[in-house]
């Protein structure tokens, strides 16, 4: 799947990465202008009816007002026309459009965040309507090509183009010098990063239809509204309003930045037509390789990815890891549940030598968590992995589907709390999953060998009689020779155990650590395929 529009490719320095896109053509013809004249006064209007109510007074129920309006009303996407001189931008043009420190957003009010926006152009050509609430007053942020600067001249273009996205910027590492720690761009996808973090994995407002072959929609922040924080608050509001050919959306983010950045959302859907696939709180990350799956890639480093594996707390209690992999072929997992807990896509490798790469520090990639805030009811944690060649897509989506398709004309409304952090940020009495290691077996080509490492607290403190044993399972094949003892290295047990799979062409793996009273670990799964 591609990287969400370009934007995993955003990093913390330049926000955007290499992309290769046609270059500029010649310049407009007065023909052409007249067009495009005709085009943005259409445009106008069409902004103004699906925007109507987006200025003036404004309460915590107005974006919820205009998506549900909108929802009665067939599809008009924004703005996407361009002038012929930044129509087609390739990678580096675009990156020579950079947006004036001094003219950020609340810039010289003294308080804890400005914000600054991306310029239209390259793979973000959708005009995305910006607001700033203050006093229970909305108004437009207004445009300027002085906004910006432009390392070649010829790409500023005077008429009111309008953002393409925004990003967030606060003290998060250093006391006075404010830092991008959050950006909104790119149909509607977003991404944050805590304290001494690196961009990884990102978030989106819903998914629809992801994995099926029909193809995927996705929906896009169409507008945002920022409210002006009052003084010395760490936190900061974000209202946005998502719209798509099949629904409608209303957002509110409060976000508070910090060693875990955490995001409280209250979203609200309105379907213009049944929808069957429906995903809330989408997570998008990479999976290239690890120690895990590593079979089909030729590369010098032990790892690379944003996220090593699906985590899950159910609603019964269980406490679920799941290790990605980089399939041949799509795979789709689906566990189902009722009131879940909690689940996310996570980075436990923390240290340099996981990865050996000095640019792109994935050891310093957020893991992101997601608590759902009341009852969730019946549905499933829904795991999509893609096979990719390379470490430049995002292949990896998790969401959670709720049981019942959603129906149009309908309203439904999802609250919850997004982790941004180091780890899953609830503690367990739980051993955790350390490492899973997968390789060939000597003297039997058919069989698989898996090597887990389990390691925390609960095993550090275990009387010396201690009776441990694991306790696998597999849907198909058989499991052999499975062996537990101290790793020391680790202050953990190491479990190994040989997979048999015969003819089969998948199976479901289990295990669980446990001592004769039972269960001490968190449980392990894992898909193997051929």
């Amino acid at each position: 799947m591609p990287s969400h529009n370009g934007m995993r490719e955003i990093s913390v320095s330049s926000s955007i990465q290499r992309r290769d896109l046609m270059r500029v053509g010649a310049g407009a013809t007065l023909a052409t202008l007249a067009q495009t004249s005709v085009r943005q006064a259409k445009a106008q209007d069409n902004k103004a009816q699906v925007l109507a109510g987006a200025t003036g007074a404004f309460d915590d129920g107005t974006v919820r007002q205009i998506a549900k309006r909108l929802a009665s009303s067939p599809y008009k996407g924004p703005d996407q026309s361009l002038p012929k001189a930044i129509e087609n931008l390739n990678f580096d043009q675009y990156r020579g459009i950079a947006y004036r420190e001094d003219r950020a957003l609340w810039h010289s009010d003294n308080l804890a965040f400005d914000v600054e926006f991306f310029p239209r152009g390259f793979l973000y050509k959708p005009r995305i309507e910006i607001f700033e609430v203050n006093d229970g007053q909305s108004a437009a942020v207004p445009y300027s090509s002085d906004l910006f600067t432009y390392s070649d001249p010829a790409l500023e273009v005077q008429q009111d183009l309008g953002f393409a996205g925004l990003r967030l910027r606060t003290a998060i590492n250093t006391p006075g010098v404010m830092e991008e720690f959050c950006v909104f761009l790119g149909a509607s996808y977003f991404r944050a990063v805590a304290k001494g973090q690196n961009y990884g994995l990102s978030a989106r407002g819903f998914a629809n239809g992801t994995g099926d072959p029909k193809g995927e929609e996705f929906a896009l922040f169409r507008a945002f509204w920022l409210e002006k924080p009052q003084p010395n608050v760490k936190s900061v509001v974000i209202h946005a309003l998502m719209d798509s050919p099949s629904v409608t959306g209303a957002f509110s983010f409060t976000i508070r930045p910090g060693d875990t950045t955490v995001f409280d959302v209250q979203s609200t859907f309105f379907p213009r037509t049944a929808i069957q696939q429906p995903g809330v709180a989408p997570l998008t990350g990479m999976f290239y390789f690890d120690a895990n799956d590593h079979n089909h890639v030729d590369d010098w480093r032990p790892a690379a990815h944003d996220s090593e594996a699906l985590q899950m707390w159910t609603g019964a209690g269980q406490q679920l890891f799941r290790p990605l992999r980089n399939p041949l072929d799509l795979q789709i997992s689906a566990f189902n549940d009722v009131s879940p807990r909690g689940f996310g896509l996570m980075q436990r490798r923390r240290q340099f030598q996981d990865f050996e790469d000095l640019a792109l520090n994935y050891e310093k990639r957020p893991s992101l968590w997601i608590e759902p805030i009341g009852d969730w009811g019946e549905g499933w944690v829904d795991l999509v992995e893609i096979p990719t060649p390379n470490e430049v897509n995002d292949n990896i989506v998790s969401f959670w589907r709720p049981k019942a398709p959603l129906a149009a004309g309908k309203e439904y409304s999802f609250t919850y709390r997004m982790y941004w952090g180091w780890d899953n940020p609830f503690p367990t009495s739980l051993a955790r999953i350390g490492a899973t290691r997968v390789g060939s077996v000597v003297d039997d080509k058919n069989a698989r060998f898996f090597a887990i490492d389990f390691v925390g607290t609960p095993l550090e403190h275990l009387p010396l009689d201690t009776h441990l044993h694991l306790v696998p399972q597999a849907s198909a094949g058989t499991i052999r020779n499975v062996v537990v003892e101290p790793n020391p290295n680790v202050k953990g047990w190491r479990t190994t155990f040989e997979f048999v799979p015969g003819d089969e062409k998948v199976a479901e793996l289990r295990a669980v650590l446990a001592t004769d009273s039972g269960p001490i670990s968190e449980e392990w799964l894992y898909r193997w395929t051929p």
